[in-house]
């Protein structure tokens, strides 16, 4: 049996510049209008949040629709009457502890089993080195954790780590609490903080030093200006959709206006030299951020190697990489992917336990993995450990001929993709009703 996709569609928008936006949008001073949100479980972890702050954030809707923000800056804040739950979305609890790091108050931070496990002490060791009184109320480096902030003192850091949430908590520490802050990290990481940064009138420089990336923050004098902005779609959502156009035997998928930042679609680069029919049309700049439409074609796909340096640029996109290597001629290798295991789950083990299950073959690394492909029909159920990324990759490879793929909790793509599953179903059924603007 063949495969005829189809479809002219847009994603939800971008779930990073949709934390951000409504972060900046509520530290600001007066009301700020927002479309394009995404209504996603962890963008809602956020706008509730900021209410609990004070900040009059309205939840992002259905539908990408637009909202009002409406706050009287940072120092309207007010101490929370309870203990912030950050739900799944550890770019909420990172990039919040920088935020709140400035505060003259004492707030409580936790979130669901999952990101329970994550580390946190990777942000919360330079915000106590500026002067931040951190205190762990559970496990160590894990929350729930309770932070005190104030006075501040500047820093310069040097990351361990390629990762945007580290850099951003640290940025965002140095507007709360007005003093000048750099981060060196080993590779440049998304800059959607530093780009949003800038467009509100911070003064923000980066580069390449010392064999890595500096960029240094000097807190602006007056407030933040408001934000006015449309958020794109989202590459990460975009890439599943991509990938099914990909392995398909005919037809073509288009996806409308995606944020085509450099530092977020390090995967296309990887699918082109797969051999990937991948096309980016009508270029532009939008809210200071690249957007464009991504087409994608059935096409021969070919085993590649993923090395750390491209990884900061993909980490998202890892899971369907691996899933589309399965049908690739010969192996594919990741490697320097180690901060996998620091993700929703550790998608290094999952991603190769489930393979395993249905038939694949693929080796475990101990900063990645290898995936060997062939055409052989995978059957079985995949344990998704309640990570949305592990859902989706394994639903595109479940649309294939041949394939009978269950996936434990497909509700899970409610946290970066609602409306995932009928939208891949429509493609996979040639497009008859994913088509027209809004497509969800």
């Amino acid at each position: 049996m063949k495969l005829t996709v189809g479809g002219d569609v847009r994603v939800p928008g971008d779930k990073s510049l949709t934390h951000r936006a409504l972060m900046f949008a509520a530290a600001a001073s007066g009301k700020s209008r927002l479309s394009g949100l995404l209504d996603g479980e962890d963008c809602q972890s956020t706008a509730r949040i900021l209410r609990a702050l004070g900040a009059d954030v309205p939840p992002p809707p259905a539908g990408g629709g637009s909202i009002a923000v409406d706050s009287g800056g940072l120092d309207s804040w007010k101490a929370p009457v309870d203990i912030l739950d950050c739900g799944n979305s550890g770019t909420t609890a990172r990039l919040m502890m920088g935020l709140l790091a400035g505060r003259p108050f004492t707030a409580g931070l936790t979130g669901d089993e999952s990101l329970r496990s994550r580390p946190m002490r990777r942000v919360t060791a330079p915000l106590s080195e500026m002067g931040a009184v951190v205190r762990e109320m559970g496990a160590p480096d894990r929350l729930p954790l309770e932070i005190t902030g104030g006075s501040l003192r500047e820093i310069f850091h040097t990351s361990p780590h390629a990762s945007a949430q580290i850099k951003s908590a640290v940025l965002l520490a140095g507007i709360s609490g007005r003093v000048p802050v750099s981060i060196l990290e080993p590779a440049q990481s998304r800059d959607h903080t530093e780009r949003m940064l800038q467009l509100l009138g911070a003064s923000v420089e980066s580069g390449s030093q010392d064999g890595g990336w500096l960029v240094r923050l000097e807190p602006p004098a007056a407030p933040l200006s408001t934000l006015e902005m449309r958020v794109p779609g989202d590459p990460s959502s975009a890439a599943f959709l991509l990938a099914l156009a990909l392995l398909a035997d005919g037809g073509e998928v288009r996806v409308r206006d995606v944020c085509v930042n450099p530092t977020r679609i390090g995967f296309l680069e990887v699918l082109r030299r797969m051999g990937g029919d991948i096309r980016m049309e009508n270029e532009r700049l939008e809210g200071g951020e690249p957007v464009a439409d991504l087409l994608g074609r059935p096409s021969e796909l070919r085993g590649t190697t993923i090395t750390a340096s491209e990884v900061p640029s993909l980490i998202d996109e890892i899971p369907i990489l691996a899933a589309l290597a399965t049908r690739a001629a010969g192996a594919t290798t990741f490697t320097g992917a180690g901060e996998l295991r620091a993700k929703e789950s550790d998608r290094i083990a999952v991603l190769v336990s489930n393979l395993q299950r249905l038939g694949a073959r693929v080796e475990e690394l101990t900063d990645g993995l290898v995936v060997d492909g062939s055409h052989t029909p995978l059957t079985g159920t995949v344990m998704t450990h309640h990570d949305h990324r592990i859902a989706m990759a394994f639903g595109v490879l479940g649309s294939l001929p041949g394939n009978t793929i269950e996936v434990d909790l497909p509700h899970v793509v409610e946290v970066s993709f609602p409306g995932f599953w009928p939208l891949l179903a429509s493609i996979a059924n040639g497009g008859s009703t994913a088509t027209g603007p809004g497509i969800r």
